[in-house]
């Protein structure tokens, strides 16, 4: 038969980003264009050893639970690991989710009707533009500087528009790693607030925070849901994951903010799932509370191995074939968000990446409008050897394309 989907699926069935996942999920092919962690650095023995002892012990584990989450893990989420980034989170205010990009789809569900307005720094994450355009949402694009966004430009874009909803990464930006300087969050968040415009705040990549200038420690800011400091009717939705700091299997982000808005996503989400596993909920509370797992020392090793590895990329991308490309070194996050030199574009590099055997992912995934000239590579995923040989691969396939030209 003939199938009648509705018109915004078609935005699904032909989205170049679940193309490219598609090829990166196939052998022989090294991805530098999604957002994985280095599965070698997984806290194995201990998971397996979690495992057992989480089913074995409880049959419970094995069936259905609240709708809201798992409530150990979330009160171990509440307690010592926000508090110690300031962020309070009321009684009902929680809610776990399946990754960060569930809670991005349950928000726009109930928050998003066709024709509304969101903001959205540009560029962003694909997943959140994927998200915004099923909803049938007016994407606005705002410009932003290495301090973060531009203040007179959302100043403005309020003003024009009257947007519903900004999205934003304070910190480390995907794919640009940019980390907003404490001034610009409080001056967007100032900005939102008088003008009542709900903020999304994804800090994802927030713990990746590794990059270090003239050996003096990293600068830590508070995010804006922190600096807002409003249990009740606030104008910040604060989201996070365990995907990018323990395993992405294990499938769980979380949300924070008033308790009328995470009502109406937990409402959402019985309709969509009902729950997020409740055996992946335990494993991951059972690893977190009751093992010799430190999260925050599995986090500083993950510090490590990333700042190498994002400065093994930074060194290959001086090689002849990227000279008239550039880019600015990331303080943290996944990504190198890199111009292409004049005349070379980001789709066209990747059939010929490719044939060569590597995939990246193109800027214009990234963007609202245009990003034909960047592209963002991961650096986090392949290791030390694979990383180098994806590089070289690139730069054969930059060098031929530009000899082409």
């Amino acid at each position: 038969m003939k199938y009648e989907f509705s018109a915004r699926a078609h935005t699904l069935a032909s989205s170049q980003l679940l193309s490219i996942r598609t090829k990166t999920r196939r052998g022989g092919l090294i991805s530098l264009a999604e957002e994985l962690p280095a599965e070698e650095l997984f806290p194995l023995p201990l998971l397996a050893e979690t495992a057992s002892t989480v089913i074995s012990a409880d049959s419970g584990a094995l069936q259905y639970g609240d709708p809201e989450g798992y409530g150990p893990l979330r009160d171990w989420l509440t307690g010592d690991w926000l508090k110690s980034k300031g962020v309070t989170a009321p009684e009902g205010g929680v809610l776990l989710t399946t990754g960060s990009q569930q809670a991005i789809d349950l928000l726009t569900r109930v928050y998003i009707d066709p024709g509304d307005r969101v903001l959205v720094e540009n560029p962003t994450s694909p997943g959140i533009l994927q998200a915004l355009r099923m909803q049938g949402a007016v994407i606005i694009p705002l410009k932003g500087d290495r301090e973060g966004l531009l203040p007179d430009h959302l100043r403005t874009a309020i003003r024009q528009h009257r947007p519903k909803m900004l999205f934003a990464t304070p910190s480390f930006t995907n794919p640009s790693g940019i980390l907003w300087s404490l001034a610009r969050r409080k001056e967007v968040l100032e900005l939102c607030v008088g003008h009542h415009v709900l903020i999304v705040e994804d800090d994802s990549y927030g713990d990746l925070h590794f990059h270090r200038h003239s050996g003096q420690p990293s600068v830590h800011y508070p995010s804006l849901y922190a600096l807002e400091n409003v249990s009740e009717g606030g104008h910040v939705l604060y989201i996070g994951s365990f995907s990018k700091t323990v395993a992405p299997a294990l499938r769980t982000g979380w949300a924070a903010g008033s308790r009328e808005l995470i009502g109406m996503m937990a409402a959402a989400k019985q309709m969509a799932d009902w729950q997020s596993s409740s055996l992946n909920q335990r494993l991951l509370h059972h690893l977190l509370d009751a093992t010799a797992f430190d999260l925050r020392e599995h986090i500083a090793l993950l510090n490590r191995e990333y700042n190498t590895r994002l400065k093994l990329m930074a060194e290959l991308l001086k090689r002849p074939a990227w000279k008239h490309s550039s880019y600015e070194m990331p303080e943290g996050g996944m990504f190198l968000w890199v111009s292409l030199p004049e005349g070379l574009d980001a789709m066209a590099l990747l059939k010929a990446s490719l044939l060569k055997g590597v995939a990246f992912l193109p800027g214009p995934l990234c963007s609202v409008h245009g990003g034909s000239d960047h592209i963002r590579l991961n650096f986090t995923h392949p290791g030390r050897d694979e990383l180098l040989l994806g590089m070289n691969l690139m730069s054969e396939a930059v060098t031929e394309f530009t000899a082409r030209s």
